[in-house]
């Protein structure tokens, strides 16, 4: 199907705006008017600017205020609509969005609302245009799309039909399987747009906290099978109204937008995209560092082996038992200092899942690769962190450790796994490094917490597979000076945090220190024994328990951006330790090493 964008969705000037959507891969544009207000362009510049680009002009909107009003009113609103079908037949659309009244004067009298929405087409009609009629969610008297559409069906015009809204419908709690009743010719649009379930004003919620389908809690592809089913075959087109988005660079954001609407087609049957290669482990973690010193000294503490070097690169792998670390020390650690950069996705079928991103917009990256190196593929995701498609030790594909020459006879230790990986991610990217994760990896996105922290909220919101072998916490702050304090971290799992810990210490690791006040809490909070308590204390462990079972960790101090975790889980416990987030963020705020 055709796919389509409303310019109020990015950020930047309408030509800004154009030529973000058309290199992302949409079809047309629905023009704002606030946009075209704003633009220096003439509307004819603007038309010829779509089609050097590809795009067609969807639809313009909005308009608003027009129906079941006072007579002298609604001269007026005809005189104004006169002017805006001129404009539009000078850009070259025919299709125009007009809103439910949410005027004062407005009246509840449906008939009168049919009989003006008719006269309004027949004016549009003479301009070859056609009026789509939308209710918004907080219309006055028309707020439901049955409603809306039961107006246009009164009307009885050839050019009057409907635009369906999933926030405004979903927004609402009504049931899309009645929009299988309208027939197809006479839905005029759809727009797209996903939202999380905030407890506000569905005014606010609507202008400020929609967001691209995938990534909010409506059920937009239940809402999309009703549609096609009533016959539409007109283009799915996103409108968006985020204030991050609006903020943001337009591109990324219009790549992240096209990327929801070809998961939201494979989703109900319209388009075929390579099958999803849900990764099955976490073949390694790459720190990229100036330094080298302090992350060895880390890593030597937690029990990891100096195992073996790159051929051809600045880079060593330390290993403990199946959690594999690359340290690499090459040019780019000198500009941005410590910090986790790559992970290494082992993956039953690698050239799949390359395909698969290929198709979801994730090119695969240029990479410098000497002959013998092993073929590895890999994509970047929204924070810029390399994602490599991995088959280790299996057989007949290429394993990326033939890359690395030996340093030492001893086998690393034992019992060595990463639990989980904590990725913080750029302000703006939160949402969109959700929907990748999900649709180009195809792992599942739990809900997403809210944090205390000393500064402003965190959001967090894990993706995992199936059995728990590859977890990913992705972490934002509130606003953008928050990705400067809250670091990436790599959580180690053991069978026995206690000794873990105290083996870190011995060998000269330090722990991040945790206030006492947390202790007096945790033992109102839980029967725990009371030398369980003194020694928690003493190392600084943390614990939480839901339904499933414990969970007892404690942190390193931070290197750069990055600091390690000790994790014992119960194997029934699902989290993260949430519950312990905040204690821990302004534990490290306390000891953040200096700059």
């Amino acid at each position: 199907m055709r796919t389509s964008i409303a310019t109020v969705s990015l950020s930047g000037s309408l030509t800004e705006k154009l030529t973000a959507a058309s290199r992302a891969g949409f079809d047309g544009v629905e023009i704002f008017e606030n946009d075209l207000l704003a633009a220096p362009l003439a509307p004819e510049e603007i038309r010829a600017r779509c089609a050097d680009l590809g795009l067609a002009i969807e639809l313009y909107q909005p308009m608003r205020d027009i129906e079941a009003v006072p007579k002298a009113e609604f001269a007026r609103n005809l005189r104004r609509a006169r002017h805006k079908f001129e404009l539009m037949r000078r850009l070259g659309a025919d299709t125009v969005l007009v809103c439910s009244s949410v005027a004062p004067t407005a009246v509840d009298d449906d008939a009168l609302a049919a009989e003006q929405l008719s006269e309004l087409a027949d004016l549009a009609q003479d301009f070859g245009i056609r009026v789509a009629y939308e209710a918004l969610a907080w219309g006055r008297h028309v707020s439901t799309y049955d409603h809306a559409w039961r107006i246009v069906e009164a009307a009885g015009h050839p050019a009057l039909g409907t635009c369906l809204d999933s926030f405004h419908i979903l927004s609402r709690g009504s049931d899309p399987k009645g929009i299988e009743d309208i027939p197809g010719e006479k839905i005029f649009f759809l727009q797209l747009a996903d939202a999380p379930q905030p407890a506000m004003d569905v005014l606010q919620w609507s202008r400020h906290h929609r967001c691209f389908p995938g990534q909010g809690g409506f059920d937009v592809a239940g809402l999309l099978r009703h549609v096609l089913r009533a016959g539409y075959t007109g283009p799915l087109s996103l409108e968006v109204f985020n204030d991050v988005f609006r903020q943001a660079e337009a591109g990324p954001t219009a790549i992240d937008a096209h990327r929801s609407l070809l998961a939201l087609q494979e989703a109900v049957g319209v388009v075929e995209l390579p099958e999803p290669v849900v990764p099955t482990g976490i073949a390694f973690t790459e720190l990229v560092t100036p330094d080298a010193e302090p992350v060895a000294a880390v890593l030597a503490a937690l029990g990891f082996v100096r195992a073996a070097r790159h051929r051809g690169k600045p880079v060593d792998l330390w290993q403990r038992g199946e959690a594999r670390i690359l340290v690499n020390t090459g040019p780019a650690a000198r500009r941005e200092g410590t910090r986790l950069a790559a992970i290494g996705l082992e993956t039953p079928d690698p050239a799949g899942a390359a395909r698969r991103a290929e198709a979801l917009l994730a090119p695969v990256l240029p990479r410098r690769r000497a002959p013998e190196d092993a073929s590895l593929e890999a994509v970047a995701a929204p924070d810029g962190t390399e994602l490599f498609f991995c088959a280790t030790s299996r057989a007949g594909l290429p394993d990326w450790r033939a890359d690395f020459d030996d340093l030492t006879d001893a086998d690393p230790a034992e019992g060595g796994r990463i639990d989980h990986l904590a990725l913080t991610q750029p302000w703006h990217h939160f949402d969109e490094a959700a929907l990748f994760h999900r649709t180009v990896l195809g792992l599942d996105a739990q809900d997403s917490v809210d944090v205390a922290d000393p500064y402003g909220l965190l959001r967090s919101r894990a993706v995992t597979n199936a059995d728990g072998t590859v977890r990913i916490a992705l972490g934002v702050g509130a606003a953008p000076v928050d990705d400067t304090v809250h670091a990436q971290h790599i959580a180690l799992a053991t069978d026995d945090v206690v000794a873990a810990a105290r083996r870190f210490r011995a060998a000269g690791g330090r722990l991040l220190p945790i206030p006492a006040n947390y202790y007096e809490d945790l033992a109102a909070r839980y029967e725990l024994p009371a030398d369980d308590l003194e020694t928690y204390r003493d190392l600084g462990i943390l614990y939480d328990r839901d339904a499933g079972g414990a969970f007892c960790h404690c942190y390193t101090e931070t290197v750069g951006r990055v600091f390690f975790e000790l994790v014992q889980r119960d194997p029934g416990y699902a989290g993260y330790g949430a519950a312990n987030a905040s204690v821990r963020l302004a534990a490290q705020h306390s000891h953040r090493p200096a700059r």
